[in-house]
């Protein structure tokens, strides 16, 4: 076995499709936090703990209970997990490189996935505290 540099190691990558192939009505939970977006709103779901998940689900993924408490939370949060997108893949929202980060939204106790758009990844950090921005 030979010794190997670790300084001319290449980062690792690996290509990741998100996707959700399937159609589906809204409902009450996921209808709620669609008309919070379009009134620039954020809105998650308590959970029978307490803790508030975002984006909200009908059913508690732990107990499988039925959740109905539609919550408002802050547009502002905190990243706590990101990566850097370049090239952007077919069919993104945005044609120039950006990151994907995992935002746990004040008054939320689970992070949300969401675009954030700034010009390098040297502008990205774990614990960096981001804010909505909608469109008009």
């Amino acid at each position: 076995m030979t010794g190997h540099d670790v300084s001319d190691t290449v980062p690792l990558r690996a290509d990741l499709v998100i996707e959700y192939p399937f159609i589906r009505t809204t409902g009450p939970v996921v209808g709620a936090f669609l008309t919070g977006l379009r009134e620039a709103v954020l809105v998650g779901i308590r959970r029978v703990d307490g803790t508030v998940m975002v984006p909200p689900v009908e059913y508690d993924p732990v107990t499988s209970e039925s959740l109905t408490e539609v919550v408002e939370v802050s547009s502002t949060g905190t990243i706590v997990s990101w990566t850097w997108v370049d090239p952007p893949r077919p069919g993104s929202p945005w044609d120039t490189p950006h990151g994907l980060a995992l935002v746990l939204l004040d008054g939320a106790d689970t992070p949300l996935l969401h675009g954030v758009l700034v010009d390098s990844a040297d502008e990205l950090a774990t614990g960096l505290r981001v804010e909505a921005v909608w469109r008009d």
